[in-house]
């Protein structure tokens, strides 16, 4: 009997969970209670620990994975080439408004002090001009340029506070030339590779091209994870159409772009980063302190629900935690948490599908299937949609058109389920048949629903597959069927 039906059909969860690993997570038994909780996709970030420890804690994923027998999906977040200041004599300096400041690009080695600290991106310099808008930690101090002399920025503290070791550094309005990937995520490329990613995300990305250096290195390292571009600069804003193209899956990455844009601009531009994921047919998740406040606390604040609400509302395919249980006293009922809220806010949701996505030229069968499938799903009372697919591209293009109906997506290949555990609307099963007979294989997928309570007697059913059974990209046929009183499908209807 198969578990991960048995959940999906009690929880009906449709927006995917992204969880961060991190201490919070490291006891065995609370992996296990996050997986049965509701996570659906752990994510390594790269900016902290050793590789040791994220090996370690990818194992013992997998290993709770393996015991509650459920579908999860594991994210690499490379580091990226994220600006900071270097270290301080003290480990921090309190800055006042009006005070002078260096940032030093010339020095980065010796220890910062109330006067200048080290910078740990060479071409600052040449970046920015007098006037600019400098904002470190996240945008909690802020500073303007006010002259550059060789290799230092000499700078006026507008908004102060504590600035402490190793924060980032954001150019208001963008406009820093650095490349979305740096030397030290080439060896974290080859990492994803040994432990078996499913997902790579691309951090600071400004244009398709650092989509398709990561690919190329990613491939040359042996992996076949699919990309994600991490949406946190201007740049990548003004690029969005082509870094769409270039890459599998984006992130609204809320901290550092709203650092860059300011956040009066960024709930409107989460929704259309959002919107043309989806018109590009692309996953998307949203991310950063959705539940900030559960690091301390048993529940989220009202503004925390309704954030998470929003985006679900937005049509997002996942929803990402970091710090709420990579560090936090609470990451179980973090997960309960999001796992309700989602809940809650899908019984609101206009699921009646956007047919106008519908209108245009397929070049791929399997995508113009997919289109069939959900345009006759909107129009004819349908309890579920079987995709019989290997490797999950046509449960993909269902998903695009958000319905109000189930996506079950059979597959023989442990990559693509584990990969489609992203997807909204879709749950990824396991087909145990190799069959290339298609009825002896519909005939289990339908045993598999009607034994978990997922279909009933007299049920619509429409099902996608290919002619040629567990073969790669074959998806050419879609049939509407209902299951007879005995739970066999009826094609006379």
């Amino acid at each position: 009997m198969n578990v991960d039906i048995k959940k999906s059909a009690s929880h009906r969860r449709r927006t995917k969970i992204i969880a961060t690993l991190g201490p919070g997570t490291d006891d065995p038994m609370v992996m296990e209670r996050l997986i049965r909780a509701g996570v659906d996709v752990f994510r390594v970030n790269m900016s902290h620990g050793t590789e040791s420890e994220h090996e370690r804690r990818v194992e013992l994923v997998k290993q709770a994975a393996r015991k509650v027998r459920w579908q999860v999906a594991l994210l690499v977040d490379l580091q990226g080439p994220k600006i900071r200041v270097e270290k301080f004599e003290n480990g921090g300096v309190l800055l006042s408004s009006g005070d002078h400041f260096i940032l030093d690009a010339e020095d980065p080695q010796t220890l910062g002090d109330r006067t200048r600290v080290g910078v740990s991106y060479a071409s600052l310099p040449g970046d920015v001009n007098p006037g600019d808008i400098l904002m470190l930690d996240d945008g909690l101090i802020s500073m303007q340029v006010q002259s550059i002399e060789g290799g230092r920025v000499h700078c006026l503290v507008e908004n102060g506070g504590t600035l402490k070791d190793r924060k980032g550094i954001n150019l208001q309005g963008g406009g820093l030339s650095i490349s979305g990937l740096a030397e030290h995520d080439l060896p974290h490329i080859k990492l994803a590779a040994r432990v078996g990613a499913d997902y790579v995300a691309v951090s600071f990305v400004s244009c398709a091209d650092d989509l398709h250096r990561a690919r190329a290195l990613l491939r040359e390292a042996g992996s076949e994870a699919a990309l994600v571009a991490k949406i946190e600069r201007m740049e990548a804003i003004n690029n969005l159409e082509e870094i769409c193209d270039a890459t599998d899956a984006i992130m609204v990455a809320r901290g550092d772009l709203g650092v860059e844009i300011g956040d009066e601009e960024l709930p409107g531009l989460q929704k259309r980063i959002i919107r043309t994921a989806i018109k590009h047919n692309r996953i998307v998740a949203t991310a950063t302190q959705m539940m900030q406040s559960m690091v301390e606390n048993p529940i989220p604040t009202r503004a925390e629900v309704l954030d998470v609400a929003n985006a679900v509302l937005d049509g997002t395919d996942a929803v990402m935690l970091s710090a709420e249980t990579a560090v936090g006293k609470h990451p179980v009922k973090v997960i309960e948490s999001m796992n309700r809220i989602c809940l809650g806010a899908e019984r609101h949701f206009e699921s009646e599908g956007d047919i106008r996505q519908l209108n245009v030229r397929f070049e791929r069968i399997d995508q113009a299937i997919a289109s069939a499938a959900m345009f006759m799903a909107t129009k004819v009372t349908v309890k579920a949609i079987i995709a019989l697919t290997e490797s999950g591209s046509t449960a993909q293009w269902l998903s695009r058109v958000q319905s109000a109906v189930p996506i079950y997506a059979f597959s023989t290949n442990a990559a693509s389920r584990r990969r489609m555990a992203m997807f909204r609307d879709v749950f990824p099963v396991k087909q145990d048949s190799a069959s290339e007979d298609a009825e002896v294989v519909i005939a289990e997928a339908l045993r598999t629903l009607l034994a978990h309570g997922a279909v009933a007697e007299n049920d619509r059913i429409i099902v996608t597959m290919g002619d040629r059974m567990c073969k790669s990209g074959g998806t050419n046929t879609l049939r509407l069927i209902k299951l007879d009183n005995e739970g066999r499908a009826n094609y006379g209807i």
